[in-house]
This record gives C-alpha cells, structure tokens and sequence, in this order.
C-alpha cells in the first residue's frame, strides 16, 4: 500500500490502491459488460481461485467502485455491478485497452 503522503501528493497513487494486482482490472472490465454474478465471474476470469475473487470483489466494494446486491430470493441471488463512481473508473481503463489493442503485435 501506499503511504498517506503519496495520497497527498499523487492521485495516481489512489488509482493504483484501487486497481492494483493481478485481477482487479479484469474484473472492472467484466463489470463494465453488466451486472455479474460470482460464478460467471469466475469463469469469465479463468485462474482466478473462489478466495481471491471474494478478497477482490470485498476490495473494490469498499472503495466504492463496485456494488454487491442480494436479491429476497430463494435461493438467494447475488450480484455484483458498477456503481457510478466505478463507471467513470471504467471509462478511465478504455484508453488502456486501447493501447493493447494498438500494440498487441509487439506485446505478445
């Protein structure tokens, strides 16, 4: 994690403590297509273990970028989506992507 200083100076690092390791910007990206439910999410992101898809998922819901909703059913159904502040965390990554896709060729 970063320092409080770096979050004082460098906006980049609070970007970073949002999204940073292996998966959470796959899983941003997966939200972003619509609401999810865990084990599509799981398939979707091949590799990922049940452990750190819910450490993950926890991680952003409590930065506010990505929202758990339980549905009164039975048996339950829960989903997971982007609240608006992950939309424009979302909006941010597309120039990402399309960095990749201009540099696929030398990238892979």
């Amino acid at each position: 994690m970063s320092s409080d200083a770096d979050h004082q100076v460098c906006g980049m690092s609070l970007a970073i403590d949002v999204v940073g390791g292996k998966w959470k910007l796959h899983l941003m990206w997966v939200l972003g297509e619509g609401p999810q439910r865990f084990g599509n999410i799981r398939r979707l992101l091949d590799g990922v273990s049940e452990k750190v898809l819910t450490e993950n998922l926890r991680h952003l819901e409590a930065a506010g970028v990505v929202r758990r909703e339980i549905f009164p059913e039975i048996p339950p159904r829960v989903e997971y989506s982007l609240t608006p502040l992950g939309e424009t965390l979302r909006d941010a990554l597309a120039p990402l992507e399309a960095w990749g896709d201009r540099h696929r060729a030398v990238l892979v």
